[in-house]
């Protein structure tokens, strides 16, 4: 059996990153996988990942739950340092729906 360690081997993505997706999609974190490097391989793919994880900080915000807010923002930093191209124009932190 393939495990998760295995598919962030094979893909451009981070563990968190993936997990971010899985969490957006509601989809397995294998599928998650897939779906980001599809993603990776398109015309503005890396700002819709992006996208995918502002969404999950404003839920997790909407929720009040602060740690997961706080890992997601960590997770958001380090995608952006490695994808410039998917910084937002608003913070997600400071543009609420």
């Amino acid at each position: 059996m393939i495990s998760l360690d295995d598919i962030v081997g094979m893909c451009d993505l981070t563990e968190a990153e993936i997990l971010a997706i899985a969490e957006h999609e509601h989809m397995p974190e294998g599928v998650a996988a897939a779906y980001g490097e599809y993603l990776a391989d398109q015309a503005h793919g890396f700002e819709r990942i992006g996208a995918m994880i502002i969404d999950d900080v404003r839920e997790a915000q909407a929720r009040g739950d602060r740690a997961h807010v706080l890992a997601l923002l960590h997770v958001l930093h380090h995608f952006i340092r490695n994808h410039p191209e998917a910084a937002p124009d608003v913070h997600p932190w400071s543009a609420m729906r």
